[in-house]
């Protein structure tokens, strides 16, 4: 903050998630930088209304919150972070909410609180390091997951990634599969993929069908790439036995949503990068992005490089 102060004006603005871009655009008339988080949406309709913003630095990995096309046509650079600032403390959370859903303890922890100690019987769990775990996306995140588990649990993991070759994977000590091996073969399934075109509610009934009875899902990547009414189906049906998210198609999460009326999902609000070393370490690249561009120097990590050459002009 103190570094930014040296720049200019800062001011800290909250919205509703689901603001229009309309509003949105009149929010924000007269900033030149924005530092934005996972919400709200930059949409064409923000674009078509707003002039002043030249910089969308994204405090995360993913930036579909904002309409890349929409951005380059209006001359906005956006810019995120590398996947390896919120590697380990993303991971951490994966791993801690198998263990969650697998052991019981939350459950174990309210029959404390109640004085019902003896109810400790009912809390019988499964051992991760017995179990076969399918990593769904084995990028950053996702590779530093698997290796927590093989390594450290001695988990048999089983990884599939569409954008890596499977001799990469292989290096890594686990074993490549298909999406579909995945879904049959795994007691623990862990999405960690970015969101696209082609993976939006992938996660859905016929994927369902394909996963073992009583397979634990958890989801630290995004909320849509999960069907919530199949989901909840397969929740209640036992089919998944219990599910750790800390993302979620709508969040903040509605309050009429199934998901918070089934004992046997365990929701978190979208803190998986929240470790003290990684979002220093994003808050830094988000101030450097800026201090760059008052520099005419480019930012590292620009997702729309069309406009850097634009957008240098105008700073330098």
């Amino acid at each position: 903050m103190q570094r930014l102060k040296k720049i200019g004006l800062i001011e800290r603005i909250s919205v509703d998630p689901k603001i229009s871009g309309k509003e949105l655009a009149n929010k924000l008339k007269g900033y030149k930088f924005v530092i934005a988080s996972v919400t709200p949406t930059f949409s064409q309709e923000f674009f078509q209304y707003n002039k002043d913003v030249k910089l969308i630095a994204r405090h995360g990995i993913g930036y579909n919150n904002v309409d890349i096309d929409a951005a380059t046509q209006n001359g906005v650079m956006v810019t995120r972070v590398l996947g390896i600032h919120e590697r380990d403390s993303v991971a951490e959370i994966a791993v801690a909410m198998m263990l969650l859903c697998l052991r019981q303890i939350i459950p174990a922890n309210k029959a404390v609180l109640e004085n019902k100690w003896d109810e400790r019987k009912k809390f019988v769990g499964n051992e991760l390091s017995r179990l076969t775990v399918g990593i769904i996306g084995y990028g950053n995140i996702g590779s530093r997951v698997g290796e927590i588990v093989k390594e450290g649990f001695n988990s048999k993991v089983l990884a599939y990634d569409p954008y890596i070759a499977d001799k990469v994977i292989e290096k890594t000590g686990v074993t490549p599969a298909s999406f579909e091996e995945i879904l049959k073969g795994s007691d623990v399934i862990s999405l960690n993929a970015s969101l696209n075109k082609g993976n939006y509610h992938f996660i859905d009934k016929k994927a369902f069908d394909l996963m073992k009875d009583g397979v634990v899902i958890v989801n630290t990547a995004r909320g849509e790439l999960i069907n919530e009414a199949d989901f909840v189906e397969a929740l209640k049906e036992g089919k998944v036995s219990a599910a750790g998210l800390d993302v979620l198609e709508t969040e903040p999460i509605d309050q009429s949503s199934q998901l918070l009326k089934l004992p046997n999902v365990f929701i978190i609000p979208h803190i998986g990068g929240y470790g003290k070393y990684s979002l220093r370490n994003m808050d830094e690249k988000m101030v450097e992005d800026i201090e760059k561009l008052m520099s005419g120097k480019i930012p590292e990590q620009v997702v729309n490089p069309q406009v850097i050459e634009k957008i240098i002009k105008e700073f330098s």
